[in-house]
Order: C-alpha cells, then sequence, then structure tokens
C-alpha cells in the first residue's frame, strides 16, 4: 500500500536495530548447545524475560526464578549478570536507515519491550538513540508490554499521534498484527527484509 499521508516512524529496538540475544552469552557458557538450549526454552524461557520487560525488577525475577529451579540458579544469576554481552551490537543496515531518516520531515519514536533497568546502557552506549530525542515508550517504565494494544495507546496519547499517518517497524509477526488491528503502516523486519524499500514502498521519502 502506497500512503503519502505519514508523518511519524515509530521504530521497536531489539531485532530492528539491535542484535541481542542471550545465547551470545551462553553459548561459551555452557559450550554445549543442546544444554543451552534446554536452559533457555525451559528455564530463562522467553516468558520470564518478559516479566522484567513488564517492569518486574531484574532481582525480583532472578529470585523468583532460582526459587523455582535451584538447580539452575547458578545460570539463572549469570543471565542478568551478563546482559551486555547478550547486546551483541547494533543492526548495521537498519540504523543506516534510521540515521537517513534523522533530519527528513518525518518525526521519529521508538516503542520498545526492554527492562527499565538495562535500557539505560543502550542508551549509553549506542549513539542512534539520540535520534530519538526522547521520544522513546519503554514497556518496563510504563509496566505495560507488546502486544498488549495499551502500550500503543500511550505513545498515541503521549504524542498525539494518529495511527494511520504513522509507520510501525518491528520484528514480532504478532506486534505487527496487533499494530496492524490498530491502523498502522506497518514493515515486518526479518533477516531478509530491505527496510529502505519497504519504506519508500509506503511512500517515505528519503
Amino acid at each position: 500500500m502506497q500512503t503519502n499521508n505519514i508523518k511519524n516512524i515509530i521504530f521497536d529496538f531489539g531485532g530492528v536495530v539491535m542484535d541481542w540475544n542471550p545465547r551470545y552469552f551462553f553459548r561459551d557458557y555452557f559450550k554445549d548447545d543442546e544444554r543451552m538450549e534446554f536452559f533457555l526454552k525451559n528455564i530463562a524461557e522467553d516468558e520470564w524475560n518478559a516479566e522484567q520487560d513488564r517492569g518486574r525488577s531484574l532481582k525480583e525475577g532472578t529470585d523468583f526464578q532460582v526459587a523455582k529451579f535451584p538447580e539452575w540458579e547458578k545460570e539463572i544469576r549469570a543471565y542478568y549478570d551478563n546482559w551486555t554481552t547478550m547486546l551483541k551490537s547494533d543492526i548495521p543496515q537498519n540504523v543506516d536507515v534510521l540515521r537517513k531518516l534523522e533530519n527528513s520531515e518525518y518525526e521519529l519514536f521508538g516503542l520498545t519491550n526492554w527492562s527499565a533497568e538495562t535500557f539505560p546502557y543502550a542508551l549509553e552506549n549506542y549513539d542512534f538513540f539520540k535520534i530519538f530525542d526522547g521520544k522513546i515508550v519503554v514497556s518496563g517504565t510504563e509496566k505495560l508490554i507488546k502486544p498488549d494494544p495499551k502500550i500503543w495507546e500511550v505513545l498515541l496519547q503521549r504524542y498525539q499521534l494518529k495511527p494511520e499517518e504513522s509507520v510501525f517497524i518491528d520484528d514480532n509477526p504478532r506486534n505487527i498484527e496487533v499494530a496492524e488491528t490498530l491502523r498502522f503502516n506497518t514493515v515486518h523486519i526479518t533477516e531478509e527484509t530491505n527496510l529502505e524499500e519497504e519504506l519508500k514502498n509506503l511512500g517515505i521519502r528519503f
């Protein structure tokens, strides 16, 4: 769909501009991929990590999981102690697109599922976050998490945005589905996505 009334471009961060994966730490830690995958699927699973993104403190989340799986205490405590190793790097091709948009006619926003305790590290260590000029909605701060539509409502109300005038970019298909039901234009990021081309197809001018 080509549309020329777009005023706002909203970026998710993990998987879009940041390459985060717990395997970047645990592969060396376990030196056993099968054991690592068991741990990440059954012990330090996505749903557990998501609760920290929803606003639970890292200490509370860690203690909760240690009580549940005491035989994995060392590994569970290693998770957030080594979180910065899991944040491997930016995703250069998508950050390049963000930089091209910095001085464009569009307003740029962030909408991210991220712990309020770990997000400041990314802010301090990756200069491109300054492009958003503080216009970032962080799930851990809001105590809301995608795909709950309420977190999009926070963004829309705080910055007085209209979804039909906005493009939402995310790598999670469920988040894309919800954004579309809210009438956002969307770009679903996969490994094959050329973000600049996708935005041009929506009428974005670089």
